[in-house]
């Protein structure tokens, strides 16, 4: 059975991280929609690739949402907070085996199933630019709705009581009844630099304690919406990872394609090999312009990889085969499991200096862009503090020297300071060759991207370690096995086949790293190789060793012929 390609990736359009869903929806949809919440319009009807575009409603949504400027409109006005929460994007392939019309079924079953039928309301687009990789954005909202069709809240303001020993939590509603049974709030306290959470009762036996605070203790996040938090738990995106497989794999069936998907990681199915990443239209791009591109690049160093784990597992089989054959089918399996073991080596000594070099680079921006913040965040507050000082100033009276005196020496310490603050900004922009605070933004998206590959790039070294010891081991044991006899025959036979077999590893090599290949690194792999299967013994030292017993057979001297005369 053929492994189709299987890809859902879960996101959160988040204001915190400076997304808008009213720009998610216009980039999938390749259409032209306004932002009432921040002003701005966000046209992509320019945009190529959009094949279909339609909006799926729960049973209590209201029916104008059908319209999609409506329904983001609804979502980014009940959200009120800077940080909200305000969509789940998901991206899944699309199997290149089936034709639009099928994708379109598929999505309707997935999203009848596991969105609407739930509450939630979907606009899903389907992206089909070049033919190779179809796939769908599905955008779903995040807030409940009730029966009326009005959003629901996603949590609820939970206080913390006290009772006695005891704490709980309660909402305003549940707090009515709690009360009843003795139950208190409890509020900030303070006397001289201690503090602490009193009861309105404890505080009486506390004289000497002064409330700083009308808000309540509370948690921090309050208590959630139970169906918002059934949306964001782990069950609900496995759920959802199986539906999408069993939905893909049944129209697979329909059509009598041998091809499935398979939504368990390939560490799940047994498998070494690496998943690739999404590479994006961007970055095909930029590799169709003829600029390299570092996502497409490491996609394909890890298709190389696995690639190459497959090959290492084939020769292994066909060298346990060999021993029962002849000499050459012997070294043919040998050379080739030893051409495989260098550019197994080369890949990791690739990536050991690529996972290096990015260490260097982030343990010098991380330190600065934490230090850029932190003194970002001084000037902000010590402005304001600044601002505050200067309005007090204001409305002091001018009789009163002596107070004005104290707010312009204050005024000057903060100026002076914030100027310092100031300088330091600037000198860390220039670290990063940055002219502004977006720039800076831009600088921590890409230390986030270099971490995820560094990250994948440990998972992939970890593998190729693996894979690579087994063919070392393998390697060692059959060599074992050889007769003494017939080493010096095998080795001749692998010194004819070696030429070939490293000249195929060197144009694969350059293929895959184009102009990142070194050859200095390719003779260090082989060298590296050389010592772990243990042929310290270089092949043309053993071809003198094999001349050399040739002539000594030569040099032995003749029997001379008897005469016939002897004989008699």
């Amino acid at each position: 059975m053929l492994i189709a390609i299987y890809h859902l990736e879960a996101k959160i359009i988040s204001r915190g991280t400076g997304r808008s869903v009213v720009a998610a929806a216009a980039y999938a949809s390749c259409s032209r929609l306004y932002n009432d919440y921040d002003g701005i319009t966000h046209d992509y009807t320019r945009k190529r690739g959009c094949q279909y575009s339609e909006i799926f409603l729960s049973d209590t949504a209201p029916a104008q949402w059908k319209d999609r400027q409506t329904l983001w409109d609804a979502v980014e006005t009940v959200e009120k907070a800077k940080n909200s929460r305000l969509a789940r994007e998901l991206i899944v392939a699309l199997p290149i085996e089936l034709e639009l019309s099928d994708w379109k079924q598929i999505l309707r079953q997935f999203i009848q199933e596991q969105c609407t039928s739930k509450g939630m309301c979907t606009d899903v687009s389907i992206h089909d630019t070049d033919g190779h990789n179809p796939h769908a954005h599905i955008l779903l909202t995040v807030r409940p709705l009730d029966q009326a069709g009005h959003w629901q809240a996603k949590t609820q303001k939970e206080y913390l009581c006290r009772r006695g020993s005891e704490e709980q939590g309660f909402t305003a509603e549940e707090f009515l009844a709690a009360k009843q049974e003795g139950w208190e709030k409890q509020y900030p306290y303070q006397s001289r630099k201690k503090k602490n959470y009193l009861t309105p009762s404890e505080a009486q036996n506390h004289p000497d304690y002064t409330r700083t605070s009308k808000s309540p203790k509370s948690t921090r996040y309050g208590r959630q919406n139970p169906i918002s938090e059934a949306w964001n738990s782990e069950e609900q995106l496995l759920c959802w990872r199986k539906s999408w497989e069993d939905a893909v794999n049944l129209s697979l069936q329909q059509h009598c394609l041998s091809a499935r998907i398979d939504c368990r990681s390939n560490a799940d199915r047994g498998l070494d090999e690496q998943p690739t990443i999404h590479e994006g239209y961007h970055a095909r791009n930029l590799e169709a312009m003829g600029i390299p591109s570092t996502r497409c690049a490491l996609n394909r160093q890890i298709k190389e990889d696995n690639r190459l784990l497959k090959e290492l597992k084939v020769q292994v089989q066909k060298l346990t085969k060999a021993l029962k054959e002849s000499i050459p089918a012997i070294a043919s399996a040998l050379e080739s499991l030893r051409s495989r073991l260098v550019t197994l080596q080369y890949h990791i000594l690739h990536d050991t200096s690529q996972q290096s070099a990015m260490s260097e680079v982030l343990d010098k921006a991380v330190p600065l862009v934490k230090e850029y913040k932190s003194v970002q965040n001084k000037i902000v507050v010590k402005s304001s503090e600044k601002k505050s000082l200067q309005a007090e100033k204001k409305l002091c009276s001018p009789l009163k020297f002596l107070q004005i005196r104290q707010f312009n020496q204050q005024i000057s310490a903060l100026t002076e300071e914030i100027e310092e603050l100031k300088s330091r900004k600037a000198y860390l922009l220039s670290c990063f060759d940055c002219r502004s605070d977006s720039d800076v933004k831009t600088i921590e998206h890409k230390i986030e991207k270099m971490q995820d590959t560094q990250k994948r790039l440990k998972d992939q070294l970890i593998s190729l370690d693996k894979q690579k010891e087994k063919g070392t081991l393998n390697f060692l044991e059959t060599k074992e096995k050889i007769s003494p006899k017939d080493m010096d025959a095998v080795l001749e036979e692998r010194e004819k086949l070696r030429p070939e077999n490293m000249q195929k590893v060197k144009d694969r090599l350059e293929g895959t790293f184009q102009s990142a290949f070194r050859n200095d690194t390719l003779l260090r792999a082989e060298k590296l190789i050389n010592s772990e299967l243990q042929e310290t013994e270089s092949l043309h030292s053993v071809l003198q060793r094999l001349h050399q017993k040739e002539s000594a057979l030569n040099r032995q001297p003749r029997t001379p012929k008897r005469h016939k005369d002897w004989e008699r």
